[in-house]
């Protein structure tokens, strides 16, 4: 009789043992989930590489939605404050340019099975030189917006390559390919411009 409520006790310490594991193991999850991980959460439990599919795809999105509107933000300043026609006529064609791939993006998160939505909010450096570019006129102006579209369009050509190249979800990496000509002819159109 001892032995048989031995071998109860030991059983149910098993299970329960083996029930806690799971609840740990869904905390974890739940914790990497909304961003909390602690020490012990990372060296015990792996990285769900759905989430980090997601995480990098979700930062990609935001990336590019971001490089989106800071194109557009700055060319709006390109109609009141530049002193150059032609800075004027490329400001004109990257506002209608990216507020088309901005549609194309939202586009294509709307129709991913795990929702991933855009958040356009400018990084810290894109709304410094944003907020740089605001208190320019005429020449200064120009010259400042030719150098601003120069280093955006690379970064966002760099980024677009990267995640058509190694992105994690096949709809966004064709978006990312299919955008890369037409950003790296907006490069050589910036470099062309002569405020």
């Amino acid at each position: 009789m001892k032995r048989s409520a031995l071998a109860l006790l030991s059983a149910t310490a098993c299970i329960m043992a083996g029930c806690h594991r799971s609840t740990d193991t869904t905390a974890t999850n739940t914790n990497v989930t909304t961003g909390s991980v602690n020490a012990s959460d990372a060296v015990t439990e792996p990285t769900n590489p759905a989430l980090a599919a997601v995480s990098s795809s979700q930062a990609f999105v935001n990336a590019a939605a971001a490089s989106d509107a800071f194109e557009v933000e700055s060319s709006k300043l390109a109609a009141d404050n530049s002193s150059s026609a032609a800075v004027k006529r490329f400001a004109t064609q990257m506002i209608a340019a990216h507020t088309a791939s901005t549609e194309k993006l939202k586009s294509v998160t709307s129709s991913l099975s795990a929702r991933i939505a855009p958040d356009p909010t400018l990084d810290a450096t894109q709304q410094a030189k944003l907020d740089e570019l605001k208190a320019k006129k005429a020449a200064d102006f120009d010259k400042a917006y030719v150098a601003e579209q120069i280093a955006a369009h690379e970064q966002a050509l760099a980024k677009l390559k990267d995640y058509a190249s190694g992105g994690d979800v096949a709809p966004l990496k064709q978006f990312a390919a299919g955008l890369t000509p037409k950003v790296a002819a907006h490069l050589n159109m910036a470099k062309a411009l002569k405020p």
